[in-house]
């Protein structure tokens, strides 16, 4: 059976959902899923968006953390350039003392220049900046005394952890899935070739990293009637796609998302799937690790739970 998780971003499609009732379903439904055996909830991060991407997402995983008691939190990814390093270590060191240790970090360049500019650095500083990152944060965790850009630094508490909370990176070019074979412990992406060039850097350095693993599409609902949950879901999947689709196109850069011009082109990209509990069966037992996105575009919360109680279930529940 594959580990299940449930992703969050909490973009609100316009007109629809409230923020304020987004962040109460996504707490709600990280708690549900503890209690039904899901192995994570996993938490993105982006800035300055007109639909409120979930800019502070350490934030929303301590409300998480005190409602449940064994799920991973997971952060996919942090923007590391964009936080000052000791604030982060100091935060996710609270956090996983919060949640008993059960975080995962991913960290990333980014790609977004708005964002860049919104915090004041350059798109062209963003490796050094995230291997700087990850540099503090290692010698942070340690909880001992450190040079911080020739200042006297320590962190304490440190985290429960240890030596420290998994530190994964994430990236869509080789340089990236090299820079995360010297420094992480595993690495993010969905292609396979680059997971090589990942794979073949951490054995190089002494490490044993995970083979590749294939994930199932970025959104997955699961109903009864098909069609009348694609009218639903169409506009929303359209805006995320879109939105994403056009960071990528503008950063020069490979990802998932691609800009469309209807609900039916949305369809055949195959990033979204809707399906029946026989089939979504069929599709699980393909998949090591299983992702739903039940808020995915600002999706009603009404609608959301409908979706991901037919899947614990009639899915999960037959699996």
């Amino acid at each position: 059976m594959p580990s299940f998780t449930l992703r969050f971003d909490l973009r609100a499609f316009p007109g629809g959902a409230r923020h304020d009732a987004l962040y109460e379903a996504a707490v709600d439904m990280a708690e549900y899923a503890d209690r039904h055996g899901f192995y994570g909830v996993t938490l993105s991060e982006h800035h300055g968006v007109a639909d409120g991407y979930l800019p502070s997402p350490i934030v929303l995983a301590g409300a998480m953390a005190a409602r449940t008691q064994k799920i991973r939190l997971q952060f996919m990814a942090i923007i590391a350039p964009l936080h000052d390093p000791l604030r982060l270590a100091e935060d996710i060191a609270v956090l996983d003392n919060i949640s008993k240790g059960r975080v995962d970090l991913t960290v990333a360049g980014g790609y977004v220049p708005f964002e860049f500019g919104m915090f004041g650095k350059a798109m062209k500083d963003r490796g050094t900046l995230t291997e700087e990152a990850i540099a503090t944060l290692k010698a942070a965790w340690t909880g001992e005394n450190f040079d911080y850009r020739g200042r006297p630094a320590r962190v304490t508490p440190r985290p429960l952890q240890t030596p420290h909370p998994p530190i994964w990176m994430g990236g869509s070019v080789p340089a990236a899935a090299k820079r995360a074979g010297r420094l992480a412990d595993g690495f993010i992406t969905h292609r396979e070739d680059l997971y090589k060039v990942f794979f073949d850097e951490a054995k190089a350095h002494g490490k044993s990293p995970w083979p590749f693993t294939s994930s199932s599409p970025g959104f997955v609902y699961v109903a009864e009637d098909v069609e009348a949950a694609w009218k639903v879901i169409g506009p929303h999947a359209m805006h995320e796609t879109n939105s994403y689709g056009e960071w990528v196109a503008a950063a020069g850069t490979d990802g998932r998302f691609v800009q469309v011009r209807s609900i039916d082109e949305v369809r055949s990209t195959g990033a979204y799937l809707v399906v029946t509990p026989d089939q979504c069966i069929a599709l699980a037992k393909s998949f090591a690790n299983f992702t739903l996105h039940p808020l995915m575009g600002g999706l009603d919360p009404d609608f959301a739970w409908a979706g991901l109680k037919l899947f614990v279930e009639k899915v999960m529940a037959r699996l």
